[in-house]
């Protein structure tokens, strides 16, 4: 499923995801300091949400309790296909190479990295 979410939304997403379920009260007081949103914003973000797809609800004894509709893992992964499409052509090794090449890349990712693609290759060279 490819569901794009704006930053705000991410926000909102994350706090689902770390403590659902959630009604709208508890979500407008946890995201408050972070965002100073009201009531109503939060109503508005859960809606454009519902509408994607993205989250869902139950009815609660006294309100609708809100659940991410989904995984976050899948929405990551979408988010970085959406990135790499829209800044470089859908090329990862362009990415990778612009990183290493502003030395955004530490020892330490540049190990992880190359862990990772000799996993993907099954350890063959």
């Amino acid at each position: 499923m490819k569901i794009n979410l704006s930053d705000s939304e991410w926000k909102l997403m994350n706090r689902l995801w770390d403590h659902s379920p959630m009604t709208i009260t508890e979500l407008t007081a946890a995201l408050r300091d972070e965002t100073g949103w009201s009531k109503n914003t939060v109503i508005t973000m859960l809606s454009r949400l519902e509408a994607k797809g993205a989250v869902r609800y139950q009815e609660g004894r006294r309100a609708r309790q809100y659940f991410p509709a989904v995984d976050r893992k899948d929405a990551a992964s979408a988010e970085t296909e959406n990135f790499l499409s829209k800044v470089y052509g859908g090329s990862f090794g362009l990415m990778v190479h612009a990183m290493v090449e502003s030395r955004q890349l530490s020892e330490t990712d540049l190990a992880e990295l190359s862990a990772i693609l000799e996993q993907a290759g099954g350890g063959q060279t």
